[in-house]
């Protein structure tokens, strides 16, 4: 297999950490398997640095400062293997085969960056690059940062384009868990999870692999956590399925909104929860759900509309915070989904605005990390997702 395995600076924070990573390395490459190691900085060098900058910098001396932690961590790891008798080279930029080149627009020369990939890929045969991770390097020959999380970003990338069988994400953790163990209990390893699952846990606030990485995670290409202190790069962890893609989709049959008003619905635990769970006592799923002030509102398939209605109205008479339930028929949803939707500022006026122009009614807007649904009037869908498709 061709591995690109990333280590960050929690499995390179001590000489202790380098020889484990190091053994890894040598052992999969004794069997037989073509591997390329992606360096964060040891520890948390980067942040040191970064604390030690006090005075005024322009952004090409701050990245230089930076990619010290990172230049130091190639230099070590590749000692670590040459002491194991494992052939390999660090690269960082400035070298001729540097992998990581941005444009004038300091986004990444995606065909540049490809040719380089390749170069490396050839000469794996037998030897071992150690590269930099989190930087890259302009046409003019300065240095740039790929920003926060960027050495996940530059191993996933670089799977992508070495045409690598696996990319595995060497970290402090054993996988995704199923809740953070720091605070739960029982907290157990997720075997499997998807790019769409964990890109939402990603954008909030799971720190298990970095959403800009998994922009580049192709179908036919695995991606792995798994914890340092495993020792083996092609076993164990969380195995990251499928692939995350942009699209604009709207769902074929109309939906019912109906919406439950009642007083301080918001300040009322658990009235939320008796709704949902009367529905789906009932065999009504719901697609989407939207809170107001004083209000929920549940969107449905239009045929289970009438005894979804039948449902809350009895919540309705049953607990004192409600008021009242209205149905309106005819609505359609559009959802756009998309890997750079939550770093697009903007992004809820490039949706609104055209609609709006086009005088379109919005009847809802709902939101989460990686989507956008848009609910209008049913005799609307077609222009509405024609508008939608002109624009991602």
């Amino acid at each position: 297999m061709r591995v690109v395995a990333k280590f960050g600076g929690t499995s390179l924070g001590s000489g202790d950490r380098i020889d484990r990573a190091a053994d890894s390395i040598a052992k999969a490459v004794e069997e037989g398997h073509e591997i390329a190691v992606v360096a964060s900085a040891m520890g948390s060098t980067t942040d040191e640095l970064l604390d030690e900058i006090s005075f005024e910098t322009e952004p090409a001396d701050r990245a230089e400062i930076v990619s010290m932690g990172e230049r130091t961590s190639v230099r070590m790891l590749k000692a670590a293997l040459a002491a194991r008798g494992v052939e390999a080279m660090f690269l960082e930029p400035g070298s001729d085969l540097w992998p990581v080149l941005t444009d004038a627009a300091g986004e990444v020369d995606v065909e540049a960056s490809r040719e380089r990939a390749l170069e490396i890929a050839d000469q794996m045969d037998g030897v071992v690059p150690v590269i930099t991770g989190f930087l890259a390097e302009a046409h003019d020959g300065s240095v740039t940062t790929l920003g926060r999380g960027g050495s996940d970003t530059t191993a996933v990338m670089l799977g992508k384009y070495m045409q690598a069988d696996e990319v595995v994400i060497v970290t402090d953790v054993e996988g995704v868990m199923t809740g953070d163990p720091r605070v739960v209990e029982g907290a157990r390893n997720v075997g499997e999870i998807t790019v769409d699952e964990l890109r939402n846990l990603s954008f909030r606030g799971a720190e298990v692999v970095a959403p800009s990485a998994l922009a580049y995670k192709e179908g036919n290409m695995g991606v792995r956590v798994v914890h340092y202190q495993h020792g083996d790069l092609l076993t164990g962890g969380t195995r990251i399925e499928g692939e995350f893609s942009s699209l604009v989709d709207m769902r074929d049959q109309p939906l019912a909104c109906m919406t439950v008003a009642g007083r301080a619905i918001r300040n009322s635990s658990g009235v939320l929860q008796e709704l949902t769970t009367a529905l789906g006592e009932a065999d009504v799923n719901v697609d989407a759900i939207a809170s107001g002030m004083d209000s929920v509102t549940f969107y449905v398939d239009e045929t289970l509309a009438e005894d979804a209605e039948a449902v809350l109205h009895r919540e309705v008479i049953d607990q004192e915070p409600l008021s009242s339930v209205t149905v309106e028929d005819g609505v359609a949803v559009i959802r756009i989904t998309g890997g750079e939707l939550p770093n697009q500022p903007g992004v809820l006026s490039e949706i609104v605005n055209p609609l709006t122009e086009a005088e379109i009614n919005l009847l809802d807007v709902i939101t989460s990390a990686t989507s956008v649904a848009v609910f209008v009037e049913w005799d609307d869908r077609e222009e509405a997702l024609e508008i939608m498709q002109s624009r991602f």
